[in-house]
């Protein structure tokens, strides 16, 4: 609670208490100083901001590798593939693919962004711009999938989400799989956090990526950071009774 200010007198006599015994004659004009507002001590710390030098640094390295693989470069293109291969296959598991679907759906990425590299002007970073051709190629692998008999069963994706997932996430508890808990969310509330919270995406940049306002990605997120921490509550209190069974 705000403190309340002090009002003291011109004479240095604490007024306030019964302003009807304040004399303005006498006692002159009040001098209104307001007490220093208190820190709260619970105050939950924030979260990185998205212009992170080291972060910011890499994007534009990122960036200049690709505008320079455009001209040619092929030292360049290397760098850009080796940059953000790991990020492109993460985020094409998260969207779905089983093990063996992330990595041609990873492969079918990066030959779609080198073939289009020359397009490439840098209005937006080179990683939005890959994940965008990266979502792309999940959705047309989606669509052909449906259109013809699945040939054999692999495993799902959740285990590759848990495999390439560390296990010593803060505030995950290790017997938890990452990947179990964000298959139960709603596909675009999963996409969302993944990019900002996995992926470490600006909201804007997220936004791109899935073709939506800022301020949707911005509500899919909260809605699925609250059933993910109501989901870690449920599975913390029922393991005191799985223990004792």
């Amino acid at each position: 609670m705000r403190a309340r200010p002090h009002v003291r007198t011109a004479g240095g006599r604490e007024a306030g208490s019964d302003p009807g015994l304040r004399n303005p004659e006498k006692d002159g004009p009040q001098v209104i100083t307001p007490a220093p507002t208190p820190t709260a001590p619970t105050a939950r710390a924030a979260r990185p901001a998205a212009t992170d030098p080291d972060q910011a640094h890499r994007e534009h390295s990122i960036t200049t590798w690709a505008l320079a693989g455009r001209g040619g470069d092929a030292e360049a293109v290397d760098l850009f593939v080796r940059a953000l291969h790991r990020d492109v296959r993460h985020y094409v598991t998260y969207l779905g693919a089983d093990p063996q679907a992330a990595d041609d759906l990873t492969q079918e990425t990066f030959l779609r962004a080198l073939g289009s590299l020359h397009r490439f002007e840098g209005r937006s970073s080179a990683r939005t711009w890959l994940l965008s051709i990266a979502r792309r190629a999940v959705v047309d692998s989606i669509r052909y999938s449906s259109c013809r008999p699945r040939l054999s069963d692999t495993g799902d994706w959740e285990a590759a989400a848990e495999r390439t997932q560390p296990r010593d996430l803060p505030g995950f508890d290790d017997g938890i799989a990452l990947g179990e808990l964000l298959a139960a969310l709603p596909e675009n509330r999963r996409e969302a956090f993944v990019l900002t919270q996995l992926l470490g995406l600006p909201y804007a940049e997220a936004a791109s990526v899935s073709d939506c306002p800022v301020g949707t990605v911005r509500s899919r997120v909260a809605r699925a950071r609250t059933s993910l921490i109501a989901w870690l509550d449920e599975a913390e209190q029922a393991a005191p009774a799985r223990s004792a069974a």
